[in-house]
């Protein structure tokens, strides 16, 4: 799993759910993908790790 596949999804749903900052749906994607964005490396380092436990062997792109 790439943090960017992880990224990509999290800015769709941003995007799908239309920019109202009185919504806590938008607000709360809008800000993890903020934060996240600037910490693709640890996110890639967690999602490795998680990788080797197993957690997207269900996952078919």
């Amino acid at each position: 799993m790439k943090a960017e596949t992880i990224l990509a999804e999290i800015n769709r749903l941003r995007k799908e759910v239309g920019e109202d900052p009185s919504d806590l749906e938008w607000l709360a994607l809008h800000h993890v993908f903020c934060f996240i964005s600037y910490k693709t490396g640890e996110l890639q380092k967690y999602l490795d790790e998680q990788a080797a436990k197993g957690a997207f062997k269900d996952y078919r792109p």
